[in-house]
């Protein structure tokens, strides 16, 4: 009985979370996009920028990637507290905070450090053979979330000939220049001053990047569909 008792007591590692349904992933997708996007901020002594997503604040100079990440979080009913400051002398601007209560941070940074882990994986894993038609559908709309949250809150960086964004995260710039790919739109990555700027030509290239990044209403869940398959080497 001894053997047996020790082997009960035994500490055991902490389960894999569940994989998100489609639904689920890509709006917590879109969210640990955007704080990624966000300047990087002191917790605890750390930098937020190792762990982007344990409840430290968002900020964002323009209205609409806060507004889009609230939005993001309320579909999550994740509640967060949104406080605007304004600055600036001749040059006036707004400075949004966003940051969610502390008693719901441990949820909030397990859904989106999940929603992290699955969408990347989801878009640096290569095509899967036999892909069902709602894998591929969502693996693009996973790739436009990633582009929009860039365009929302990243670095615009336009050129005559190229429309592109700053970025200050490598893992983020890698996912845009394959999400790109999946948009069948070729994308260039080209270090910059302290950043990396991920870049796609103007034209044809430029309007499917928009089109595809474009808010559009909700999609619709469909029975049997939301799941991905876990992964076994998942973090």
């Amino acid at each position: 009985m001894a053997p047996e008792t020790m082997l009960l007591d035994r500490h055991r590692p902490p389960s894999t979370p569940p994989p998100l349904d489609w639904l689920t992933l890509a709006d917590a997708f879109e969210i640990a996009c955007l704080v990624r996007c966000a300047p990087a901020h002191p917790v605890d002594g750390r930098r937020g920028g190792a762990e982007p997503y344990r409840g430290a604040p968002a900020e964002f100079n323009r209205p609409e990637a806060a507004h889009r990440m609230r939005q993001l979080l309320t579909r999550l009913d994740v509640p967060v507290e949104h406080q605007v400051t304004t600055g600036g002398l001749r040059r006036r601007y707004e400075l949004h905070r966003l940051e969610v209560p502390r008693e719901h941070r441990p949820a909030y940074a397990r859904l989106v450090e999940t929603g992290w882990r699955q969408g990347r994986r989801e878009l640096l894993g290569g095509p899967v053979p036999g892909a069902s038609a709602a894998r591929r559908l969502w693996r693009a709309r996973l790739a436009a979330a990633a582009w929009r949250s860039a365009l929302l809150a990243g670095g615009r960086h336009v050129r005559r000939h190229i429309l592109g964004v700053r970025l200050a995260d490598r893992e983020l710039a890698a996912v845009l220049v394959r999400g790109a790919a999946l948009l069948d739109v070729p994308a260039l990555l080209r270090p910059g001053a302290g950043c990396f700027v991920v870049c796609v030509a103007d034209g044809p290239d430029r309007r499917r990047i928009l089109d595809n990044a474009a808010l559009a209403p909700a999609p619709v869940p469909h029975s049997g569909t939301l799941c991905p398959p876990p992964d076994p080497d998942a973090a």
